[in-house]
């Protein structure tokens, strides 16, 4: 295997991300594979912004992982600025061979480097092997969340 690239993620990696994003019991019932426009639309806002760094992991000249990370600027905790790390997809047989500790990893040097104090995530509560992927990797299950459909 060749080394591993990630790098921000641009209009032609839009199919694959979405595959992705659609690759499990969960974003099977909520992705679009087959209508892209709302994704398209979704890159270019993400792309303006600059607290927005959608990434791909890319081997050997193929997208097998993504996530994305928002930086928050904050007043709570002192003015502190937190990034959130969402979406985190690995390809199938790329699992379990450690990108997904590298994407993780990534993001949190990211965080640092935009001055981040503190990085947060969350995880479908029928993830529980998300869970103990995110503990092993320092993270605290310390909150409870809650989502509003609109």
């Amino acid at each position: 295997m060749t080394d591993l690239v990630i790098r921000p993620a641009d209009p032609a990696d839009l199919p694959t991300i979405v595959a992705l994003l659609a690759d499990d019991p969960l974003g099977a019932t909520r992705e679009s594979p087959d209508d892209l426009a709302p994704y398209e639309s979704a890159l270019e806002r993400l792309t303006a912004d600059p607290n927005q760094h959608l990434v791909v992991a890319v081997r050997d000249g193929r997208v097998v992982g993504t996530l994305q990370l928002t930086i928050v600027p904050g007043l709570s905790r002192r003015g502190a600025t937190r990034s959130i790390i969402e979406a985190v997809r690995i390809h199938a047989d790329e699992r379990g061979s450690g990108l997904g500790t590298q994407l993780i990893t990534w993001a949190v040097d990211a965080s640092r480097r935009q001055g981040c104090q503190l990085v947060q995530l969350t995880s479908d509560a029928t993830r529980t092997d998300a869970h103990r992927f995110y503990e092993r990797l320092g993270f605290t299950g310390s909150h409870l969340g809650f989502k509003l459909q609109l």
